[in-house]
C-alpha cells in the first residue's frame, strides 16, 4: 500500500469517526413511521393463538429444578405435576396483559442515551455470545477481554447502534464464573449507552444489578437499567439457570427478553405456523412467570427462529421461512401488548462476503418491515453466531443507518414535496444549482461510510479495496480516535472495589 493510499483511507475513516462522535449522543433509537407488514389475516393469527393455548393447556411447559417457580404456578391456579406445568386456557395471556407494561424506558448511565422499548421505536443492539472474533489482520481466534473492550468502544462510537449490548463476545481468557464482572464493568466504563446483564447464574444477575446500582449513583429507585436475554430450552422447557436470572431481574424491576431459541425441524416442527405457536406458548409462560415474581416487571416477547439444512442438520440463516416467522411473531407480540425482540443481521458465512451480505439483508429487511422493537445481533454476527467479525460490525452498522432513512418513510412536508422548486426552476434545466438542492444537499441522501461510489480508476488508485478492507480501515481509525465517556472517579473506584471483592470470594471455575 502506498503512502498516498494510506492517507486517503485514513481520511475516509477519520471523517466517519468524526461523524460518529458528533451523532452518538442524540441517536438513541429509530422511530418507525411506516406501518408494520402483516403476512397473516385475523383468522390465521387467531388460529396460531388457539394452537398455543392447546400446547400450554394439554402439553405443558417444564420448569426444571426450580421449586419456587412451581410454587408460584400452583398458587396462581396452574396444574403442577412434578416439574410439568399445564395452564388453564388463557391464563398466561391474562397474567401478561394485566401486568406487563406495553412499553418502557431503559435508562442509560448518560440519561441522554436512554432508549424507549416498545411502540414504534426500534433499538439496534450488537452481536451477542460469540466465543470467537475475526478480523482481516489476525483471522479467526478465541475472543479475549481485550477484544470485548474493543468491541464495546466501537459500539459506543457507532451512532446507529443504540445499545451497548451484553456478551458482545465471550472473553475466554477470564474464568467463566468471574468474566461477567469484567464484561459489565467494560460496558459501564467504556460506554454510557444502555447495557445487558449476565444470565449465566442468578448470582451473576445479582452482580449485574449491584454494579449498575453503583454506577447509577447508589440507588436504582426502580429504574430499569438492564434488559437481559432469557432463553427457553426449546422445546417447551425452562431451566433453573434462566429462571434464576429472570427471577433476580424481575424482582429488581429489570427487563427480561423472554426468548425461545428455535431451529425449526430440530426444536420445533418444520413449519412456520407450528414454530410460531410453540414460540408463543413458551414466551407467554416465561413472561407470565416474571409477572408472578413481580407484577409490572418489564418484559420483551422475544424469539430467535431459524431453519436448518435437512441434508446436514446445520443451522441456516437468511432464509425466507425465518423471515416469515419474524412477521408472524411480531404481529402476535403486538396482540399480546408487549415489546418484541427478533431479527438482526444473521449469516452462516465464514467471512464478511457476498453470502454474509445477502443473508444479513434477508433478515434485516423483515426485521424492519415487521416492526421489531429490540433488535439483538444487529451488527457483527458471522458463522452462525460463533464469530464476531470486526469488519462486519462496521459494515452492518452502516446498513443500520440506511434503515433509519427507510423507517422514516416519504417526507410529505412542503420541503419534501418541493413544488416551489418546480415552479421556480427554468423549464428543462437541471436542479443541481437550485436553492432547494443547495438547502438539502447535505441531508438529502444517506451517505455510506463504507460503500465506494468513485470511478474505477479512483478505486484502483486507492489499492482496489473491497468493502471489508474499507471497514477494517474505519475500525482501526475509530479505535485510534476513541476517548472514553466520563465517569465519576469515586464511582469507578467503587466498581473496581466490588469486582475485586467478588473475585476474591471464590476460586476460578470453568462453569
Amino acid at each position: 500500500m502506498t503512502e498516498r493510499t494510506r492517507r486517503r483511507g485514513g481520511g475516509r475513516a477519520a471523517r466517519q469517526a468524526q461523524r460518529t462522535a458528533a451523532d452518538v449522543a442524540v441517536n438513541t433509537h429509530l422511530r418507525r413511521s411506516l406501518p408494520p407488514v402483516s403476512v397473516l389475516d385475523e383468522a390465521g393469527l387467531a388460529q396460531i393463538e388457539e394452537n398455543a393455548e392447546t400446547i400450554l393447556s394439554e402439553v405443558g411447559v417444564a420448569f426444571q429444578d426450580f421449586p419456587r417457580a412451581l410454587e408460584l404456578w400452583r398458587d396462581a391456579g396452574a396444574d403442577v405435576d412434578g416439574e410439568m406445568v399445564r395452564f388453564p386456557r388463557g391464563m398466561c395471556r391474562q397474567i401478561v396483559q394485566s401486568n406487563a407494561p406495553t412499553a418502557y424506558t431503559q435508562h442509560a448511565r448518560n440519561s441522554a442515551r436512554s432508549v424507549p422499548i416498545g411502540g414504534d421505536a426500534t433499538v439496534f443492539v450488537p452481536n451477542y455470545g460469540s466465543p470467537f472474533v475475526a478480523d482481516l489482520d489476525d483471522g479467526r481466534r478465541y475472543a479475549t477481554l481485550a477484544d470485548f473492550e474493543r468491541v464495546v468502544k466501537l459500539v459506543w462510537m457507532l451512532p446507529h447502534l443504540h445499545h451497548s449490548g451484553g456478551t458482545v463476545c465471550e472473553p475466554v481468557d477470564v474464568p467463566v464464573n468471574k468474566r461477567h464482572l469484567d464484561m459489565v464493568y467494560a460496558h459501564l466504563r467504556y460506554s454510557d449507552k444502555p447495557l445487558m446483564g449476565s444470565v449465566t447464574a442468578a448470582q451473576r444477575a445479582g452482580d449485574s444489578v449491584e454494579l449498575c446500582r453503583i454506577a447509577f449513583g447508589g440507588e436504582l429507585a426502580d429504574r430499569t437499567v438492564l434488559t437481559s436475554l432469557i432463553n427457553a430450552s426449546s422445546p417447551l422447557r425452562w431451566d433453573a439457570t434462566m429462571l434464576g436470572a429472570a427471577e433476580v431481574y424481575a424482582r429488581h424491576n429489570q427487563a427480561c427478553v423472554i426468548s425461545p431459541f428455535i431451529l425449526a425441524g430440530a426444536m420445533s416442527p418444520v413449519t412456520v405456523a407450528a414454530l410460531s405457536a410453540q414460540a408463543l406458548a413458551e414466551a407467554l409462560s416465561g413472561m407470565a412467570f416474571c409477572q408472578l415474581v413481580r407484577p409490572g416487571a418489564p418484559v420483551i416477547f422475544g424469539t430467535f427462529a431459524s431453519s436448518m439444512s435437512m441434508a446436514t442438520g446445520a443451522p441456516t440463516f437468511g432464509t425466507p421461512e425465518a423471515g416469515l416467522a419474524i412477521y408472524v411473531m411480531a404481529e402476535l407480540a403486538r396482540r399480546v401488548g408487549v415489546p418484541f425482540r427478533s431479527g438482526g443481521q444473521f449469516t452462516s458465512s465464514k467471512a464478511p462476503d457476498a453470502q454474509a451480505a445477502y443473508e444479513s439483508a434477508s433478515t434485516l429487511l423483515p426485521t424492519m418491515a415487521a416492526g421489531v422493537n429490540f433488535v439483538l445481533h444487529a451488527a457483527g454476527w458471522l458463522e452462525g453466531g460463533l464469530t464476531l467479525s470486526y469488519e462486519k460490525l462496521i459494515m452492518d452498522a452502516d446498513q443500520l443507518g440506511m434503515m433509519e432513512v427507510y423507517a422514516k418513510g416519504v417526507d410529505m412536508t412542503p420541503n419534501g414535496q418541493a413544488v416551489e422548486a418546480f415552479i421556480t426552476n427554468p423549464h428543462g434545466d437541471h436542479f443541481l444549482g437550485h436553492p432547494h438542492t443547495l438547502a438539502n444537499f447535505e441531508t438529502a441522501f444517506y451517505q455510506s461510510a463504507i460503500a465506494d461510489n468513485n470511478s474505477f480508476e479512483q478505486w484502483a488508485d486507492e489499492g482496489s479495496p473491497d468493502a471489508a478492507q474499507r471497514a477494517n480501515r474505519v475500525m482501526k481509525q475509530m479505535l485510534a480516535d476513541y476517548e472514553p465517556p466520563p465517569i465519576d472517579d469515586a464511582i469507578d473506584a467503587e466498581l473496581r472495589e466490588y469486582i475485586a471483592k467478588r473475585k476474591a470470594e471464590e476460586p476460578d471455575a470453568i462453569v
